[in-house]
């Protein structure tokens, strides 16, 4: 059965039924769930069908959460690679073409042997065989323009950008609180 629950976790929302991150999307383990209900800092918004027991309980598991208190986010987004190619729509920045995660790097517009730094506006999104072309070159210099000037992003920025790419897996409990940019099925 834990096997099962493994593959049932809830969607955090924030107390304003909005989730938390969209990008990555905001979930905890079924245990975290669980654990959240007990100690009164969540209402459970949708179940699972999967039910969980002890000898005294039983309970439904949670697939959609909401938080009691409202968190206020960063208004500062993190640094991380992956918001790098987030805000850079997982799009090479020389040669423009779309790429996977795993397929990209990021780049130093001014490289750091020249006194580049590791910031929003100084790295971009580029594909290995861009990037490897551009070397400890500016970009003119290697004969390679910039699609995008880099800048740093706000995090609504970002959560916008993160409704434009869903991930693999959406529960259909889910779906009435996120709103990725897609058509709605005529019912």
């Amino acid at each position: 059965m834990t096997a099962a629950l493994d593959n049932c976790p809830a969607l955090v929302l924030n107390a304003d039924f909005r989730p938390l991150n969209y990008f990555p999307l905001s979930l905890w383990g079924w245990q975290d769930a669980v654990k959240a209900v007990f100690l009164g800092r969540v209402n459970v918004v949708s179940e699972y069908e999967e039910t969980i027991h002890s000898p005294s309980w039983a309970m439904q598991v949670p697939s959609v959460i909401s938080l009691k208190q409202y968190v206020n986010l960063s208004r500062r987004p993190a640094f991380p690679r992956f918001n790098v190619f987030l805000r850079d729509r997982f799009t090479c920045q020389y040669c423009g073409l779309g790429f996977a995660t795993q397929d990209l790097t990021f780049d130093h517009m001014v490289p750091r042997s020249r006194g580049g730094r590791t910031e929003w506006r100084n790295v971009v999104t580029a594909c290995a065989p861009c990037n490897l072309r551009k070397a400890n070159k500016l970009a003119a210099e290697a004969g390679m323009r910039i699609r995008r000037k880099p800048d740093q992003p706000s995090n609504h920025q970002l959560q916008l950008m993160g409704r434009k790419f869903p991930p693999n897996y959406l529960h259909q409990s889910w779906r009435d609180f996120l709103y990725w940019d897609s058509e709605l099925e005529a019912g």
